[in-house]
Parts: structure tokens; C-alpha cells; sequence
């Protein structure tokens, strides 16, 4: 077993990212007369999505960054949200927006994804965005994935060559990883395997990976004997857990049990404070870009 493990801490390599954004505002402020302007628009109440949408205002008060939080009810009409996203696209002061996921059963995410401008999109889900990603054309990268790309260069960890399975293939996270982590790039050049709730004997497959990204969206499902010896983890997952023992009422747990899979890892990522910080830090980074 290793003895130790490294653990890979969000906020140490965000708060690094932050620093050189920081830096780089002063002169968009210079150039602009303001400071990047990142909207977020939260409809409903969901723990979660609250959650992280505090964290990229608070964020963005750290860059010196302007922020704007735009809440709407859960029972916002489709047309109605269709047409927020029409006034964000319009305003010459918002340099890009987010819609925070999920949404209320009755939207269509897909259709709001595909009224963002392009160039406003600093989440990087619109189809634009990501097939210049497939093709390697600078253009705003889905956060979660650059996130989680730019710990990995900030932590040092070796990728060219390994093997990287990347398990869950959602647009937001599971797909992009992959082809992130196969482009001819460092970090890159790995040999990818994307695993999903379909695949067949799924632990014979993760004991593969030399670097195991999970996105599969179930708190604790990656346990020890799915993971080798000496692996680099990368828990994507954030679920609340009741847990009457926390004052809170709940606790904050990843798609990996990490109590049991810590101990054979070279490198891990914690949750709360692993992809969470680097997610927000990496929204910033491409509204520094879209403000440029």
C-alpha cells in the first residue's frame, strides 16, 4: 500500500490561478475603463448549485472582477429563461455568463446551452466552443475539465503515456476530460479509456488507470478494490449526505470513497476543496479571456 499520499488541494492551486488573474485584470481594467464582468444566473433552490454560485461571486471579488447574480424562481418559464439569456447576450457590460445546472425538469438545457453567444460562454458547453476544442482552436474549455487540467500542471503529476480512465461521459465533465486528457499537449498524450454506467465489468477497467477521473454522479461509488496501487484520483463528485452528528444536518462526500481508496493512491483529490476551487478558478480564467 502507499504509505502516503499526496492530496491534491483545490484551493492551494486555485488561489495560485487567482493570483496570476488578479495580476493580468489590472491591465484588462486599464484597457476597458472596468473590471471583467461575470454574470450567473441561478434559477430555483437547489443546495448545490447555491452553493457553488456563492463561491464564483466570492471568487471574482478576490480577482477584482465585477459579478452579477441573477435568481429566478423554479417555476420560470422556459421562454422566460430564454429571454434572460437574450439580455445577457444584448449587454455590452456582461463579458460572459453562466446558466448554473441542472435546471428545473420543465427547461430544456440543451436549448439554453445553444442561445448562449458563443463568446459569452465561458463555461465552455456551447457546441462552438467544444468542437474548437476537439480540433484544438483556442476557444473558451469547459471549467470543470481546464480545472481539473490545470491542478494537474500546477501539482506537477505526470500524464504522457498513462493510461487515464475517465469514468462518465457527460458533456459537462466526462466527455471533454477525455479528449483533454488524449490532445497532444502536457498535461495530455495520455491513452484515454471512458468508462460509463453501461460498461461492462467497470472495476476491471478502472484497476487500469494509472490517473482515474470520476464523474459518474454517485457519492461514494469508486471503492478501494476498483482503484491500483499507487493511482492518481480525481474525484469530480459533490453530493450532500444527511449526517445528524454535523451541526449542519448533512456532509459534503465525492463519487470516491476516500477514506478506503486514500491509502492506495500516489495523489488524490479531497472533496469538498479538490475540482470545486479549480472549477470556479478556471470560470475566471475564461471570463479574463472573453473580457480580453
Amino acid at each position: 500500500m502507499a504509505e502516503t499520499y499526496q492530496l491534491l488541494d483545490g484551493k492551494k492551486a486555485a488561489e495560485a490561478l487567482r493570483e496570476e488573474i488578479a495580476h493580468a485584470t489590472v491591465g484588462v481594467k486599464e484597457k476597458l475603463g472596468r473590471a471583467p464582468h461575470l454574470a450567473a444566473v441561478l434559477v430555483g433552490e437547489d443546495g448545490a448549485s447555491k452553493t457553488y454560485v456563492a463561491s464564483k461571486v466570492k471568487a471574482c471579488a478576490k480577482v477584482g472582477f465585477q459579478s452579477t447574480l441573477v435568481k429566478k424562481p423554479a417555476d420560470i418559464t422556459e421562454a422566460e429563461l430564454l429571454e434572460v439569456v437574450a439580455q445577457l447576450n444584448a449587454d455590452p457590460e456582461v463579458d460572459g455568463f453562466i446558466v448554473q445546472l441542472p435546471l428545473p425538469k420543465h427547461i430544456n438545457e440543451q436549448k439554453i446551452t445553444l442561445a448562449i453567444d458563443p463568446k459569452k460562454d465561458v463555461d465552455g458547453f456551447h457546441p462552438m466552443n467544444l468542437g474548437r476544442m476537439v480540433i484544438g482552436l483556442p476557444g473558451y474549455l469547459p471549467a470543470t475539465p481546464n480545472g481539473i487540467v490545470e491542478m494537474l500542471r500546477f501539482y506537477g503529476i505526470a500524464t504522457s503515456g498513462k493510461h487515464c480512465v475517465v469514468v462518465g461521459r457527460s458533456n459537462i465533465v466526462g466527455s471533454p476530460m477525455s479528449i483533454l486528457m488524449s490532445r497532444n499537449a502536457d498535461p495530455g498524450n495520455c491513452t484515454v479509456t471512458l468508462a460509463h454506467s453501461r460498461t461492462v465489468d467497470l472495476p476491471s477497467i478502472t484497476r487500469q488507470a494509472d490517473i482515474l477521473i470520476v464523474a459518474i454522479g454517485k457519492p461514494g461509488f469508486v471503492t478501494a478494490d476498483m482503484v491500483k496501487e499507487g493511482a492518481v484520483v480525481v474525484d469530480v463528485g459533490i453530493h450532500r449526505v444527511a449526517d445528524k452528528s454535523r451541526s449542519k444536518g448533512y456532509r459534503i462526500v465525492g463519487d470516491v470513497d476516500f477514506a478506503s481508496v486514500a491509502p492506495k493512491c500516489t495523489a488524490i483529490t479531497p472533496v469538498p476543496g479538490g475540482v470545486g476551487p479549480m472549477t470556479v478558478a478556471s470560470l475566471l480564467l475564461n471570463t479574463l479571456k472573453a473580457a480580453r
